[in-house]
């Protein structure tokens, strides 16, 4: 495996095609250390070229929600009733300061995603 930094955006296309061959690969295999480095290498130039801005709070929820499999109601110890739940859920609530800390510290979402739209 020959790795070399990103240097611009036809790179990055490259390594992507690599990505796509070597994704699936089995942990402690060479191709999945493969993998984990130049994903490595991607969020960096990602981030040094790229301005994704944080995440929209909402957003940033229901991706962790993916993550961990989680319902609605798994929210409720951080955010309320499940009234108040689906309110943040769909937009027609903002998260108070309480609530962003407690998913921040029960979820381990990133306070920065949390706080751009708290009341």
């Amino acid at each position: 495996m020959t790795i070399k930094p990103i240097r611009n955006d036809d790179d990055l296309k490259k390594v992507f095609r690599r990505l796509e061959k070597i994704f699936q690969a089995e942990e402690g295999t060479a191709q999945a250390d493969e993998r984990d480095v130049l994903v490595t290498l991607v969020e960096a130039y990602e981030n040094m070229h790229y301005d994704f801005g944080p995440a929209d709070p909402v957003d940033a929820i229901k991706f962790r929600m993916e993550q961990e499999g989680l319902t609605p109601r798994d929210l409720e110890p951080f955010i309320g009733p499940s009234g108040r739940v689906s309110e943040v859920l769909n937009r027609k609530r903002p998260l108070s300061l309480r609530m962003v800390k407690r998913l921040h510290d029960g979820l381990k979402i990133p306070y920065e995603s949390l706080l751009t739209e708290v009341s």
